[in-house]
């Protein structure tokens, strides 16, 4: 992806790594709009960072986010850069009935909305003479977290999604970025003082660097051992991996 030049719209750009992106791509001459539904994060992110713009959005209404997005293309009509990163995590229970409104929310935040919002732009982009449509998913669409199963699911999908859409714009401007993080300090799951996560400034860092020659996911060091695991023996991995969360989560 180039990293200067760009018209850039982030979702969920007021807090956590979608401010984080936000911040770094600013300050190398980017012009950057952030949206979200939390008026004050994001008139707080526009305070500390002169000349970022922002509108307020509910990426879970498709009117609205027609109508915003028609709007932000006739502002910005140069605008070639869009990065899903608005999501949700909550604690879910799959091994009794499923509570329907965290089932409901978790999937329409985080898999409806960044496809509606990646079609809403789509025609626009493959105008553009360089394009990026980057979708910020997680390594447990790789390793799933029992206790988020729902959670875990939506990313496995943004994933699968990601690589459709990246082959059938193969031959066009637009090119198809997923942002795999790790778990990072940031508010999913109150993890901001949580030391055994990735501290957020270092994980934007080296997420910047990986930016610049990725083609098709952007990895972090901390993410490449749960990205490589699917494959034959994957649901032992995928056992321990949950016995260990199970472990440390007792013994804190």
């Amino acid at each position: 992806m180039k990293l200067t030049g760009n018209t850039i719209f982030i979702t969920g750009g007021g807090s956590g790594i979608g401010r984080g992106l936000a911040e770094a791509l600013h300050k190398r001459g980017n012009k950057v709009i952030i949206s979200g539904r939390r008026k004050q994060n994001l008139q707080e992110t526009l305070d500390a960072n002169a000349g970022m713009d922002a509108v307020s959005l509910d990426v879970n209404d498709p009117q609205i986010v027609k109508e915003t997005i028609e709007n932000l293309i006739k502002r910005y009509p140069s605008l070639n850069v869009v990065i899903n990163n608005a999501g949700i995590m909550q604690l879910d229970a799959a091994e009794r009935e499923i509570d329907d409104e965290v089932l409901v929310s978790t999937v329409s935040t985080n898999l409806l909305a960044p496809i509606r919002v990646t079609s809403a732009f789509i025609d626009h982009l493959k105008k553009q003479p360089n394009a990026t449509i980057a979708y910020v998913s997680s390594v447990l669409a790789f390793v799933p977290l029992a206790g988020t199963a729902v959670y875990s699911a939506t990313k496995a999908a943004v994933h699968s999604y990601a690589m459709s859409q990246r082959y059938k714009l193969r031959n066009t401007s637009v090119e198809v970025l997923e942002i795999a993080p790790p778990w990072v300090r940031t508010d999913l799951l109150n993890s901001r003082e949580e030391e055994r996560a990735m501290p957020l400034d270092d994980f934007i860092a080296q997420t910047m660097t990986a930016l610049e020659t990725a083609s098709t996911e952007v990895l972090v060091e901390a993410a490449t051992g749960l990205r490589n695991n699917p494959g034959p023996q994957e649901h032992g991995f995928v056992n321990q991996f949950n016995d260990l969360v199970a472990d440390l989560n007792q013994a804190a």
